[in-house]
């Protein structure tokens, strides 16, 4: 399917203890379905981790709940699981393309009311743009989520923890047209995910 084809995305409460086997589960799941796995990312302290699918063929939104019950039943480290279409709108490599991804940033947000146009040409044109270029960025993608929100999800494939407070990162976040942006930032959610080893050294490219 094309790169900007709508992913689903498994948002998951986990056992504190699932890491080791989350990552070979989720490719068994996988690989018994018409489904591609794109991104695992968990967040240990919250219990929590986002499983990124990549359909092989138009999945309805109807058929969402079924998928996320069958990858209950599949996953028994797997609680609630709620499954979401993501459509995708901003996807660019970053400076450090050919690394392994250790680390998934995720900052999820709803628009206030009549600044969805303003976020995106911000999004769009600087902030995405001047993230992925500083080094230990290895892909920078944005998502509207068409079902469990918040709207929008900004997601960057990170070398290093470390380089979300880089001197380079942080100037980007500090532009004038951001301090503008970010106060109509509503409901937002900010995580970073550890990436299982093995999904860190094949997902990050393989779109």
């Amino acid at each position: 399917m094309p790169t900007n084809a709508a992913r689903v995305l498994l948002r998951i409460r986990t056992a504190r203890d699932a890491e080791a086997r989350m990552d070979a589960d989720c490719r068994a799941f996988c690989d018994a379905a018409p489904l591609r796995l794109e991104r695992v990312a968990c967040a240990s302290a919250s219990a929590m981790a986002y499983v990124y699918l990549q359909p092989m063929q138009e999945v309805a939104t109807g058929d969402l709940p079924a998928l996320a019950e069958a990858f209950a039943q599949r996953c028994d480290w797997a609680g609630e699981v709620l499954a979401s279409r993501l459509e995708p709108v901003f996807d660019v490599a970053g400076a450090s393309v050919a690394e392994p991804a250790a680390f998934h940033y995720v900052v999820e947000m709803d628009p206030e009311a009549g600044w969805m146009p303003e976020l995106t040409r911000w999004y769009d044109t600087e902030h995405m743009p001047g993230l992925a270029a500083v080094p230990g960025c290895v892909r920078a993608r944005r998502f509207l989520n068409q079902g469990h929100g918040p709207l929008s999800l900004a997601c960057y494939d990170l070398v290093s923890e470390e380089t979300l407070g880089s001197p380079a990162w942080l100037a980007v976040r500090a532009t004038a047209w951001s301090d503008i942006a970010r106060p109509h930032f509503m409901n937002t959610r900010r995580t970073m995910f550890r990436v299982p080893p093995h999904a860190a050294r094949t997902d990050s490219r393989t779109t």
